[in-house]
């Protein structure tokens, strides 16, 4: 029985040349064609056998490795509720008005967009318009984004490696933790993740037979992706373009003319929103969000461009930090990937496939220039090695999240490089390589782990002893009996995979929520950095009169109340000027204290918990200038939904709100569209006081919803969020609800 690994004779031909009477396998194999005349199999017999040529298993195993994967991310979907408020509540608008939809703006009354282009969005959009606003209805179409990245990333793979190779490459991306838990999550990342491995993969057929069309459908994917999420779609150009030039197989010229029109399929299907919101009158669409001068090319090459490379983001709610040292966003290195705040989210196989990825172009060394093979490991191991070097020493915003752009390229490496050197194992230089990439997932696995001692122990040493014992094994398969050998492989391949699968089981046993995220065990993973930074986990903060204390190692609650009244103050550090109590890593809880996510650090000093009392599970970033509150919405009351649904149809905006995600909690709670003054970080300049005076004399805003109800950083003293704020305190009533505070923008205060 065939392994889908084995192949005796990789297939290279010459552009057009199939040796007669055969055709090509899934592992580039010379195999007897069907017989002329041959009846076709019926559509659901053809769904469920595969190709003729393909193991019988082959077919059912990934028909069920989709299975297992969408069953896998469905699991408990709803826990993280509405996951990112930010984005949950541009989905919510776009359901609502089409011209949210187009813009991405985060209410339905169109005052600011979020700070990335829409497409993203667009799915879940949709899916809201069809099936109603709820946590399902949003994070579905991010779960089936995951089961397709699975489905190209073993399409592509088995295509010239067979198909046992493709269901490693699957199941690795499947279990990688930082993929289970964006691929269940609203951010861009996952469409991002899915429309890279899709343009790999089209690059990938193009370098089989040279045919223009597969590299026009990689530049739409580019383009596409760059919708999503900016300038870190075109990451891996230069080695897709690079590789097709040297090694697809047709002439010089037409290489070059290829890439041209690919290229412009590519500024096409990124370029023509870009046309149109560029061309499109200011004054008649929604501020761009996350821009100081209302640009969306602005923010391509600012804020979600250089600035992210060089810290330098305008606007941004922290600077960055020099190459090779610490910055806001933690260390910048070429060790970036495998140290205490990242590597349990993608780094558990970043070794093996380094190796593999290796002995794959070692062992591909002497096949022509126009090798297949040696081309797929030239697209997917020049598209991870490219990625993690710029994420690696990038000092601007950077999260652990990001690096789920890693998980398809990490899972092809390891299933081509596996494929290869199995095939490959009589040799011994290939049966060690293929060793020593099992010996490295092991002992890397038990070192993640070992930075968790309390989670699950055991498995560390189990782990190691059978990484160790496979490889063993593996170092004399070509020597073994055939069923020792592949028991060696199995072995190694559990081994490789327990401890991805064990936090990515944690990440799908917990809900996730507000902007900043991670994988795996609760407190697992630390956002460092900075001054303050360090440890952190899961901590509630006190009920009436609690005590919370924040020191170096996290969030210490006492109370039982699980829910506050608002948000106030910012987990791991104060921004200056905004009432923060604690420069320098302290937290401040104002009514019913912070909710956040992710893990409180900074030095902080005791605070007197607020009436309510808060859960939180962490959330800001180490150093001086957190942003747990400010990247965590409110929670909203009964009274206060009441108070800002009454009369809400006689204006464009119930209430105004400085920061998006606050105004992203009643906006969600309340269904009505509510104003994010100064957009994401409160720090951009829209509207101006004129502008927002304007709004209030026509009557288009109800109310403004003050700082103690969660009221974001509102920029500096002089910013125009701080200079609205203070024009509505002294100029309307106060209306206070339990402990939110709301300011009625159709009555003037008295006295």
């Amino acid at each position: 029985m065939s392994t889908g690994l084995e192949q005796t004779t990789t297939w290279e031909p010459p552009p057009g040349a199939v040796p007669p009477g055969t055709h090509p396998d899934a592992a580039g194999t010379a195999v007897p064609a069907p017989a002329p005349g041959e009846p076709k199999q019926p559509p659901h017999r053809r769904l469920w056998r595969g190709r003729p040529e393909d193991p019988r298993w082959a077919r059912p195993a990934f028909l069920g490795l989709l299975a297992a994967t969408l069953l896998l991310y469905l699991y408990d979907l709803s826990a993280s509720g509405y996951a990112n408020s930010f984005y949950s509540a541009a989905v919510q608008a776009g359901s609502q008005s089409w011209k949210a939809f187009f813009f991405g703006s985060l209410d339905a009354g169109n005052a600011i967009t979020v700070d990335k282009p829409p497409a993203s969005l667009w799915p879940m959009a949709l899916s809201v318009r069809i099936f109603g606003l709820n946590s399902w209805a949003i994070l579905v179409p991010e779960v089936l984004m995951g089961v397709g990245s699975v489905a190209v990333v073993y399409a592509s793979v088995r295509r010239r490696f067979g198909a046992g190779a493709g269901l490693i490459a699957g199941a690795v991306l499947a279990l990688t933790p930082v993929a289970a838990l964006m691929f269940r999550f609203n951010n861009p990342d996952a469409m991002l993740a899915l429309l890279m491995a899709v343009a790999c993969s089209m690059v990938a057929r193009a370098l089989e037979d040279g045919r223009t069309k597969w590299l026009v459908w990689a530049g739409v994917a580019i383009g596409f992706a760059f919708l999503a999420k900016t300038l870190q779609a075109f990451l891996i150009l230069p080695p897709l373009a690079i590789v097709y030039a040297v090694c697809a197989p047709v002439s010089l010229r037409k290489r070059f003319g290829q890439l041209a029109v690919a290229t412009g399929a590519l500024i096409v299907s990124g370029g023509w929103w870009v046309a149109i919101v560029e061309l499109w009158p200011a004054s008649s669409r929604p501020y761009i969000g996350g821009s100081q001068n209302n640009s969306f090319l602005e923010l391509t090459f600012g804020y979600n461009g250089l600035g992210r490379l060089n810290g330098e983001e305008t606007g941004s709610v922290g600077g960055g930090g020099g190459g090779g040292g610490t910055g806001q966003w933690g260390e910048t290195g070429w060790d970036r990937m495998f140290n205490s705040e990242i590597g349990g989210q993608i780094s558990w196989l970043l070794p093996a496939a380094l190796i593999l990825l290796a002995g794959g172009l070692v062992a591909t060394r002497k096949l022509k220039r126009t090798s297949t093979t040696r081309g797929l490991f030239l697209v997917w191991g020049g598209s991870l090695l490219i990625t993690t070097v710029v994420f690696s020493y990038m000092a601007g915003i950077f999260h652990q999240y990001y690096t789920v752009a890693l998980a398809p390229y990490l899972a092809a490496v390891i299933g081509m490089g596996a494929g290869i050197l199995w095939e490959r194992r009589c040799e011994v230089w290939a049966s060690i390589t293929l060793a020593a990439s099992v010996v490295a997932a092991a002992a890397w696995s038990y070192v993640l782990l070992n930075r968790t001692p309390d989670y699950l122990p055991w498995l560390k040493w189990l782990i190691l002893v059978g990484g160790l014992t496979a490889a063993l094994g593996l170092t004399f398969a070509g020597r073994l009996d055939r069923r020792l050998g592949l028991a060696a492989a199995s072995v190694g391949l559990v081994a490789a995979l327990a401890g991805p699968t064990a936090y990515t089981i944690s990440t799908l046993q917990e809900g996730h929520t507000g902007s900043i995220v991670t994988a795996g065990p609760a407190g697992a993973s630390m956002m460092g950095g900075g001054p303050g930074g360090g440890g952190g986990g899961r901590g509630g903060f006190g009920g009436p009169g609690g005590q919370t204390q924040n020191g170096n190692g996290g969030t210490q609650g006492q109370g039982q109340s699980p829910q506050g009244g608002g948000t106030g103050g910012f987990p791991g550090g104060g921004m200056p000027g905004q009432n923060q109590q604690n420069g320098n890593g302290g937290t401040q809880n104002g009514n019913g204290g912070t909710q956040g996510q992710g893990q409180n650090q900074g030095q902080g000093q005791n605070q007197q918990g607020g009436p309510g009392g808060t859960t939180g599970d962490g959330g800001g970033m180490g150093g001086g200038g957190g942003v747990g509150g400010l990247l965590n919405g409110a929670s909203v009351t009964d009274e206060a939904k009441k108070l800002l649904e009454a009369d809400s149809g006689a204006y464009t905006w119930a209430a105004a709100a400085i920061g998006a995600q606050n105004a992203a909690s009643y906006q969600l709670a309340t269904g009505e569209a509510v104003m994010a003054i100064g957009g994401f970080n409160g720090t951009d300049p829209s509207p101006t006081l004129a502008q927002f005076k304007q709004y209030v004399t026509d009557g288009r805003i109800h109310y403004f919803i003050g700082s103690g109800s969660g009221g974001g950083m509102g920029g500096s003293s002089s910013g125009t969020s701080s200079q609205i704020s203070s024009w509505v305190e002294a100029n309307f009533k106060k209306v206070t609800v339990g402990s939110a505070t709301f300011y009625d923008l159709t009555q003037k205060a008295t006295g």
